[in-house]
């Protein structure tokens, strides 16, 4: 099944909760009013858009009634469909300009960070990229056995210490094999404890320095891994993260089990950060590069 196909399906929920609702909100009144406009604005927040989101939406759609734009009920879910388009984006490609480039993956226990970075470092591998993991997640039990079996599936090589060990070490360790052997791409997989746990900042900022000192000037990017099925959640934790951490961009998951696709335009309204990739199920090949066009359209048809 192509990608698109499974974005289609994985959205399945949020397009009920979002556009089947809308359609069947529209059937129910005779004409475009401000009714209407309080009863979609109660829908979409419950749908995990957010209330400043929604607010904004809301907002767009009354202007273009005032515009005499929006005269009919059949307009409003094109006007919506516009809107959001608006709103969510581009989610904008990685930036790997130096040899090597750092990517940090980031997130709480549970959201699919090894996952994550074993679908991303099979990407890389794919585009001919010779790419080096560093296991630095190294408190939860089995997670270097776990990200042991997805870099054998991307073909990727693993620097690994024991469990319990200085997650600092393991970047340390996987930044000096990266640089001999000539890596392209070194992907680091951090801890996840929660996010208000102080001391997981903390060794966020440390791997942080080991890889200025050792990498001096190479291209970063700090991927933020939020599941989808939180939603509102995932908003406060990444604003959490972005105190301890410069986050470029997002990894947004299991989009496959929630209604609260939603949640990928509130947080572009409240964080400003690009989604850049999502994920719609647990194979290999089920996390593609945020496409913005791809998502509203899956969205709506």
């Amino acid at each position: 099944m192509a990608f698109l196909d499974k974005l289609r399906s994985g959205l399945s929920k949020t397009r009920d909760a979002i556009i089947k609702q809308t359609e069947e909100l529209l059937r129910s009144f005779v004409r475009v009013d401000e009714d209407m406009l309080e009863e979609l604005e109660e829908m979409l927040i419950f749908a995990d858009v957010g209330v400043s989101a929604t607010s904004d939406i809301i907002g767009q759609l009354r202007e273009e009634i005032k515009a005499g734009r929006l005269k009919e009920k059949e307009q409003v879910k094109g006007a919506l469909r516009r809107i959001l388009a608006g709103m969510i984006g581009e989610g904008g490609s990685l930036c790997l300009d130096t040899r090597p480039s750092v990517i940090l993956i980031i997130g709480v226990n549970g959201a699919g960070k090894t996952t994550s970075t074993g679908k991303i470092a099979n990407q890389l591998r794919q585009q001919g990229k010779k790419v080096v993991v560093a296991a630095a997640d190294t408190f939860r039990a089995a997670a270097i056995d776990q990200l042991a079996v997805w870099c054998g599936r991307a073909g990727a090589e693993l620097i690994k210490q024991q469990e319990g060990a200085d997650p600092a070490a393991v970047v340390y360790d996987a930044a000096g094999y990266a640089k001999k052997h000539g890596a392209d791409v070194l992907i680091v997989d951090t801890a996840g404890r929660l996010h208000n746990k102080k001391n997981l900042m903390e060794e966020l900022a440390k791997i942080n320095r080991v890889i200025d000192r050792e990498l001096p000037g190479a291209s970063r990017e700090n991927l933020l891994v939020l599941d989808a099925t939180t939603g509102q959640n995932a908003v406060q934790q990444a604003k959490e993260f972005r105190r301890a951490a410069d986050i470029t961009g997002l990894i947004l998951n299991k989009l496959d089990g929630t209604a609260k696709g939603g949640i990928v335009i509130s947080i572009k309204k409240e964080l400003g950060i690009p989604v850049k990739f999502i994920g719609v199920g647990e194979k290999i090949d089920d996390m593609q590069p945020f496409n913005a066009r791809e998502f509203v359209s899956a969205l709506f048809e």
